[in-house]
């Protein structure tokens, strides 16, 4: 086996046994209402009132959601990991990482409205749940994974 895949499923493995994901998994989801809520106010703001193409409407709500994202998960969710501690790299690896997550949900509500012919909002809401899984994967066994200390 390719040795980063066997890091990664020897750290989902140790996650899961130890439940510690599950609780992260809960912080997540709560500031992610939170951001979704920020989120789709922007993206209905720039797409509604403002009549910007949906892609740019988009785009603006992630930039927006993704930075208060960082700011709570940094200080509650992975507190320990981060030392509750903002840092502009930290940020920006975060919203690089982030950015698969912007991919799922932009091409989620695009398919949703353009292919499946259903309102923007509800496209929005199932790109929502989308990224979810995306973001919180990365975040978690990612960007903030416990780092290996040098004995």
């Amino acid at each position: 086996m390719i040795q980063p895949l066997h890091d990664l499923r020897e750290r989902l493995r140790v996650a899961w046994a130890e439940r510690a994901v599950a609780l992260k998994a809960i912080s997540f989801a709560l500031i992610g209402v939170v951001n979704s809520a920020i989120d789709f106010a922007v993206f209905s703001f720039a797409y509604y009132f403002l009549a910007l193409p949906i892609l740019v409407s988009n785009s603006m709500a992630w930039v927006v959601a993704v930075s208060g994202s960082y700011v709570m998960n940094s200080t509650i969710t992975f507190a320990t990991e981060s030392g509750r501690k903002l840092a502009f790299d930290r940020y920006i690896g975060f919203a690089l990482s982030q950015f698969a997550g912007f991919l799922a949900n932009t091409l989620t509500v695009w398919c949703m409205v353009e292919l499946a012919h259903i309102p923007a909002w509800g496209g929005k809401l199932v790109a929502i749940f989308v990224s979810f899984a995306v973001n919180f994967s990365l975040s978690h066994f990612v960007v903030f994974r416990k780092r290996e200390t040098a004995e």
